[in-house]
């Protein structure tokens, strides 16, 4: 395809790493693991990371975490402050621990939650704020920690689509009380499957360790505030004091993750730089609403919504993409409230949603990837000034 929705970002480095991991023998979590996250959670100023087999299962342990804190645990019925638009497993797991999801409309330019609407969205039941940044673009998340910290609520900041953005000289994914990130093929990075949790705070590092592998004490060191030794070793080897999961990752994993990231700076720059060609070539056009840079993005993809006021024909478009053998896609999961999943959702809306409706009937993302696009940019380009005349 002339312009591919996503693209390998591998190299010899990683299929070397492999081969040393093949070579070993050990293939199930281990020190490779062990290595990753310490460097990934270096990279990024935090004292704890936490790798799970994907961005979706470290939602999910994250959350489970929080439903296990000794004090201020979320329980049942308590209240999330979510956006309108994100991956289905940002809301997933917050269902299945019983919490009550209320949407709050995105910002039509930078699609990203609107922080306006936070005191409206506020209740006695409100226990925890999940921001995302969508697609490498930051959310307000220093609008939402202040507000979390006021009223007393957790941050579970979804990271999962932009690793590597910066707000005011911050790394997103730095945030929230626990932070989640993404290792799939067409992520920043990608490490086949795979994804993180990083936090600053003991208690919940340990939760999700012992989460991830069956609610088990083996990853545990002997200082931890979850439980107390007891005297029989024959036990302690196979003592399980949580409910948890096997979300593990692979030794084969993470020793891809080890090499992906020593050139995340790399790729983020290239990925950047594609980004000015795209923001020179359609910023002012009233035709095409783009999203507008909150901070600093580390622009997973281009995102593109005809505007309506000009009574745009979206499937006109999809056919000249297709046409000149340009992949697109829906902006994230679009608009979640769309979604028949939603049947089993225990939810309500903060006010009307109109914007994140827009994005998903009127929007759509071409890829970005880490090495120069001039030529596909500068198509896509050509192809919708044309088509949208």
């Amino acid at each position: 395809m002339f312009y591919e929705l996503a693209a390998s970002s591998w190299g010899p480095e990683e299929v070397e790493a492999m081969q040393k991991v093949i070579a070993s023998g050990q293939f199930t979590m281990g020190a490779e693991v062990a290595a990753f996250e310490r460097e990934f959670a270096a990279y990024f100023g935090m004292k704890h990371g936490i790798m799970v087999n994907s961005g979706s299962s470290a939602n999910l342990v994250g959350v489970a975490a929080l439903a296990y804190k000794k004090d201020r645990p979320l329980q049942r019925g308590d209240e999330v402050i979510v956006p309108a638009i994100s991956w289905a497993t940002t809301y997933h797991p917050l269902q299945q621990y019983g919490l009550k999801l209320r949407f709050v409309d995105v910002e039509l330019d930078t699609l990203n939650m609107d922080v306006s609407k936070l005191e409206e969205a506020l209740t006695p039941r409100t226990g925890a704020i999940v921001p995302v940044s969508i697609l490498g673009n930051p959310a307000g998340l220093d609008v939402v920690r202040a507000f979390a910290d006021a009223h007393g609520l957790y941050v579970l900041e979804d990271n999962c689509e932009s690793m590597d953005a910066e707000l005011d000289g911050r790394k997103t994914g730095t945030f929230g009380d626990l932070n989640t990130f993404s290792f799939f093929f067409s992520h920043h990075i990608s490490t086949m499957e795979g994804g993180m949790i990083l936090t600053d705070d003991t208690e919940l590092a340990h939760l999700c360790r012992s989460m991830r592998a069956h609610g088990w004490t083996r990853d545990l060191p002997a200082d931890t505030p979850l439980y107390e030794r007891r005297s029989s070793d024959h036990f302690e080897a196979y003592r399980f004091i949580l409910p948890g999961y096997n979300v593990r990752p692979l030794e084969l994993e993470a020793a891809v993750g080890r090499q992906q990231l020593k050139k995340l700076p790399a790729m983020t720059a290239a990925r950047r730089k594609n980004l000015k060609l795209f923001q020179e070539l359609f910023a002012g056009d009233e035709r095409f609403i783009i999203q507008r840079e909150n901070g600093k993005s580390s622009s997973f993809s281009f995102t593109i919504i005809l505007n309506p006021a000009r009574n745009p024909d979206r499937e006109k478009v999809f056919a000249a993409l297709k046409d000149a053998d340009i992949g697109f896609r829906i902006i994230t999961g679009g608009c979640f409230l769309r979604h028949d999943v939603l049947k089993h959702y225990d939810y309500d809306t903060v006010g009307p949603i109109e914007n994140a409706y827009l994005a998903h009937d009127l929007g759509f993302f071409v890829g970005n990837h880490p090495h120069d696009l001039s030529a596909q940019i500068t198509r896509l380009r050509e192809v919708l000034d044309t088509t949208c005349r």
